[in-house]
Order: C-alpha cells, then sequence, then structure tokens
C-alpha cells in the first residue's frame, strides 16, 4: 500500500502516512495500489490497471455497503459485526470480547460502541474500510 499524497509505501495498519502526515486514503496524487504518480482526475492507474478514487469519494466496484456496514453496527454491533464486515478485524475481536467475556454484563458498553459507529458509518464520519477503500452505497 502506497500514501495517495506522497506516494511512499504506507504500512496497511497505519493510520496517516509516516513521510507526509496525511491520513491513510486521502489524496489523489499517486495510485494507492503502485505508488505511480498520477495525471489528475485519472480514474485508472495507467502503470497497474488499479481503479483510483480521484475525488476520494467514489467507490471501486466490489466496494463494501455504507448501508450494510451502518445497520450491522446499529443492529448487530454489540458482536462487532459491522467492523468485521469492514476489515477492522482487531476492533471486532475487542467489541465481541467485551460482550462474551464479561458474560453479557458489559455488553451495553459494545452496543454503544456499535450503535455510534453505525451512525458515525451512515453520516459519512467512517467512510473507508479497513484497507482504505472509500465505502459504496
Amino acid at each position: 500500500m502506497y500514501c495517495k499524497n506522497c506516494g511512499n509505501p504506507i504500512d496497511e495498519n497505519a493510520a496517516v502516512c509516516t513521510q507526509c502526515g496525511v491520513p491513510k486514503g486521502q489524496g489523489s496524487q499517486f495510485c494507492s495500489n503502485c505508488g505511480t504518480q498520477l495525471a489528475p482526475g485519472a480514474a485508472v492507474c495507467m502503470a497497474c490497471g488499479y481503479a483510483t478514487a480521484p475525488n476520494g469519494n467514489i467507490a471501486a466496484p466490489g466496494a463494501k455497503s455504507k448501508m450494510a456496514a451502518g445497520l450491522l453496527g446499529i443492529f448487530l454491533g454489540v458482536f462487532g459485526v459491522h467492523n468485521f464486515y469492514l476489515g477492522y478485524t482487531g476492533k471486532a475481536i475487542a467489541q465481541l470480547l467485551i460482550s462474551v467475556l464479561s458474560c453479557g454484563f458489559l455488553a451495553l458498553v459494545s452496543e454503544i460502541w456499535g450503535l455510534i459507529e453505525g451512525i458515525m458509518i451512515l453520516s459519512g464520519s467512517i467512510n473507508t474500510d479497513g484497507n482504505g477503500n472509500p465505502l459504496g452505497e
């Protein structure tokens, strides 16, 4: 994975690029798949053929559904199902373990957490999956 702002390699678990400080997934100057500089407004990287999102808002075909993720967060957030769906496995396991290992006593904490994230997904505050790809409609 490469920074879309500066083209330098970026760890897929990083929240921001260590070279330029821009949040992962933001920018439109470089291909996130190969790091090649893109032509302004390019829809596809000419070097590797990867579909780009020039405005940061265009979802690639096969993108995770924002509606599905938001509803999973609202209704099944207590188990972290929405985070499993989006590829945020660490958060998902934390929510699941909080609910299961506490024998349900702390399930309210996970449910509130899931409810808030579900609303954030539907409102657009969370708009990328675990790989930094934009969510589809």
